[in-house]
């Protein structure tokens, strides 16, 4: 069973602020999850080839290549302003 300074800890890493009555309840959860994933070290393994998904699907992606714009100057004329050359918008942030 974990003690009442290891959940504060896991509390601190995870950035959860707990109550001193939510440490006991959370110490019991905390170590049942342990115990029940100690269980998959019972589980024989041996020539089971590892998978990073189950569907043996691949990613079909293009190369990448650049391409001139067609109607490059119409996108121009959305711009509000310019400056020095460059193309002035709204700030994101």
């Amino acid at each position: 069973m974990l003690i009442a300074e290891e959940v504060k800890h896991i509390a601190a890493l995870a950035r959860v602020g707990l109550e001193e009555k939510e440490i006991e309840k959370f110490s019991h959860d905390l170590s049942s999850i342990l115990d029940w994933i100690a269980q998959l070290d019972e589980v024989d393994v041996a020539g089971v080839l590892p998978t990073a998904h189950i569907t043996g699907m691949n990613n079909i992606s293009r190369e990448d290549r650049m391409e001139d714009f067609l109607n490059k100057e119409k996108i121009v004329e959305l711009f509000p302003e310019g400056k020095n050359g460059y193309d002035k918008v709204k700030s994101v942030l």
